[in-house]
């Protein structure tokens, strides 16, 4: 069993206090009892500002080749004790256990407790790890930090604690609400994203986590990012739950100019579904933790576009302009496990992520980027939002938004419309006078839509298809049926391109007159694909 205060070591920070003042020369006289701040966010916008004045330092990344060369199925053997996890013997809502350095994990991260206002340091200690069959040797474990920490959470069983939310790698954090598996991953911040220039990684160098009281329903991380161009302070409140909330708030310091500033980046993977199938035989009828990116431009023109992800055959980076950010994520938008047929990943549990903007960011782009990859082991989406002006040296930012966790998307829709449920991918074809169906070279998407923007058409006389294409196709039939085995309507859509190695974009909604009735479904088909 473990003993709590084995982890700590002094503190770092005393509580400040402020004392009254006697008054001179004898003209008045006040006495109060001593306040004490304890330990905030003003105290890591604090540092990170200091900080941003440094020039930077990389940090070290040293690992013995005894942990370096681990494969990831032995490095899984690493993990902290039972009974060792911090504030286990506490009978708290909220434990924290660690993770270790090892394989590609090889820079260290500060990792503090705030109990009562005062801040602990949190030390390495390689009994509180168990290492399975591995032989590592006891000198290749001294003094050796840790790569980040996970927090745990009785959220689906009264008796058991379960992973909740984990820190690993440069600033990357994933998330679970109930009945969920890891899915797509939040960062702190993207910066030179998918730019020749090449990509800068900011990295979440030092946290404070607040020890929670015992009836407390949520928990506090701080945290300190760094990078060659800016240092950031940041706030994580984590709400567990069916669906489970975290509040970011969030404070940067520019160092330099960027060319590039991704706030609020999700990462996620797409191998193959329906609306791209794959070419090699496989029983599993999609791979993906998500299969499309849902933006809502709350501006004079309110819209709502949908884009279904795709594995191009070389990098696609799009851009969306948005007048007034209300909300954007990447989205998995089915949950029935035959729509996947996998019992080992479960890509029926990967939740949503929806971001939800607590201010305003002004006029900007949530950009997607989509890079191609041979399997389901690489994060290759990305999207974000970026302002439109581009920060320069000495700005001080403050980006503060909510993310949701959740396999109920249809509370992050359009109250007013429907939305594509689906997106089927298929050869053209003309049925014959013979009614032998015959391809003609077109390509065909169908798109099921469903939800309130549909509830009040009865017969259909008067919907319609809006579908355009770009410079390098032609439409050649776009049309909408009802869809009598589900609900809902279904959309037709065939092309043709002119130039396969060129991308075409497909863009169609449903409408009665100059009535709307759903979303932008939006489709980038990419070259080659």
């Amino acid at each position: 069993m473990s003993v709590p205060n084995r982890h700590f070591l002094t503190a770092i920070f005393p509580r400040r206090c402020s004392r009254p003042l006697a008054g001179m020369l004898g003209v008045w006289l006040a006495f109060a009892a001593q306040a004490c701040v304890a330990f905030g966010f003003e105290d890591v916008v604090k540092k990170a500002e200091q900080l941003s004045e440094q020039g930077y330092q990389s940090p070290e990344t040293s690992v013995p080749e005894s942990l370096s060369n681990l494969e990831y199925s032995d490095y899984a053997k690493i993990h902290t004790k039972d009974g060792h996890a911090l504030w286990e013997d506490d009978d708290l809502p909220f434990n924290l256990a660690f993770f270790h350095k090892g394989m590609h994990y090889d820079t260290s991260v500060k990792i503090h407790s705030v109990v009562d206002g005062e801040v602990e340091d949190i030390a390495f200690d390689p009994d509180d790890f168990t290492y399975g069959d591995l032989d590592i040797p006891e000198e290749d474990l001294e003094d050796l930090g840790f790569a980040g920490f996970k927090v745990t959470n009785a959220l689906n069983d009264a008796d058991r604690m379960n992973e909740v939310m984990a820190f690993q790698g440069a600033s990357y954090f994933r998330t679970l609400g109930r009945d969920q598996t890891y899915g797509s991953s939040g960062r702190g911040l993207a910066i030179d994203t998918a730019l020749p220039s090449g990509e800068e990684f900011p990295a979440f160098r030092e946290f404070w986590v607040v020890k929670p009281s015992n009836d407390s329903q949520y928990l506090t991380v701080f945290a300190i990012l760094d990078s060659p161009s800016l240092a950031g302070a940041y706030r994580f409140v984590l709400r567990p739950g069916e669906d489970t909330v975290v509040d970011v708030t969030s404070r940067l310091f520019m160092r330099n100019a960027v060319e590039k500033l991704g706030i609020a980046p999700l990462t996620s993977m797409y191998l193959y579904g329906p609306g791209q199938p794959t070419d090699s035989l496989n029983y599993r009828p999609a791979i993906h933790d998500s299969n499309g990116l849902l933006v809502h431009d709350g501006g004079d023109e309110e819209q709502w576009i949908w884009r279904p992800l795709a594995n191009p055959d070389k990098l696609m980076v799009d851009e969306q302009d948005v007048d007034s950010l209300e909300g954007f994520g990447l989205l998995q938008r089915s949950h029935d496990f035959h729509d996947y047929e996998d019992l080992k990943d479960r890509y029926d549990r990967r939740p949503s992520v929806w971001i939800e903007p607590q201010d305003d960011w002004g006029k900007g782009q949530v950009e997607l980027i989509q890079i191609p990859t041979p399997d389901e082991t690489n994060d290759n989406i990305v999207t974000m939002w970026k302002p439109d002006e581009a920060p320069q040296a000495g700005d001080e930012l403050d980006f503060n938004y909510r993310m949701y966790w959740t396999t109920h998307e249809a509370k992050f829709h359009s109250p007013d419309l429907s939305w594509a449920s689906q997106t089927r991918r298929s050869q053209g074809e003309v049925r014959q006078d013979n009614l032998v169906r015959e391809t003609d070279g077109s390509l065909a998407f169908i798109v099921d839509f469903k939800g309130p923007g549909l509830e009040s058409i009865k017969d259909g006389a008067s919907m319609e298809v809006d579908a355009s294409v770009g410079d390098n196709g032609e439409l050649v039939e776009s049309r909408v049926v009802p869809n009598d085995a589900e609900g809902g309507w279904r959309m037709f859509v065939r092309v043709k391109r002119s130039d396969d190695s060129q991308p075409l974009d497909i863009r169609a909604y449903l409408k009665d007159g100059d009535e709307r009735l759903s979303e932008t479904w939006y489709y980038r088909l990419p070259a080659n694909g």
